[in-house]
């Protein structure tokens, strides 16, 4: 089985990912930490090496790539990033895949990377940064694949990541896991 865990920044999709880990063994990759790993080694943040990657399309395509291959080589996997449903789109048959998209308030999401990241900065700084990465995201997105990150028809399984925890929230998607193998 293939699970990926898909949503915007701080929806909860590493924090959910994780338990799923934990409560199944299967393994875990993330693109968000390739993402900041390869942002950390420029020595920039995230929405500076977003407009960078705007102008370079090699990162994004390493990343995605990866989850493309990932997705049709391996069994009991979870893929977690925001396009990681898409990139599993090429998944064989054969495969049993979960599609999974967490989504929040932008308020909520805004908070949770202020705690995430232990961030000094003002409240309306970091919904500004958001707000930038995620357009830069989107426009990328539109450009390099022709993906619509609002189109939420891809998806097995949405869940409102601002009403649950995260240990409910991998409760109902192990319930779902379990009803795609049968």
């Amino acid at each position: 089985m293939i699970m990926t865990i898909s949503g915007l920044p701080g929806t909860g999709t590493t924090t959910v990912s994780k338990l799923l880990q934990e409560r199944t063994g299967m393994e875990f990759i993330s693109s968000g930490e390739i993402f900041r790993g390869i942002a950390a080694e420029f020595n920039l943040s995230l929405a500076e090496f977003g407009k960078l990657a705007e102008t370079d399309v090699s990162y994004d395509r390493q990343i995605d790539e990866r989850q493309k291959e990932l997705s049709k080589s391996k069994d009991n996997l979870i893929l977690e990033g925001r396009l990681a449903g898409h990139m599993s789109m090429d998944v064989p048959p054969s495969k049993k895949i979960l599609r999974v998209l967490l989504k929040a308030p932008l308020e909520t999401r805004v908070r949770r990377i202020m705690n995430r990241e232990q961030s000094s900065s003002s409240f309306k700084f970091e919904l500004d940064q958001t707000k930038t990465r995620e357009e830069s995201e989107r426009v990328r997105y539109e450009m390099y694949y022709g993906i619509n990150i609002a189109d939420l028809s891809i998806y097995d399984l949405v869940i409102d990541s601002s009403k649950l925890d995260p240990e409910t929230i991998a409760d109902i998607i192990l319930r779902a896991a379990e009803k795609v193998n049968e």
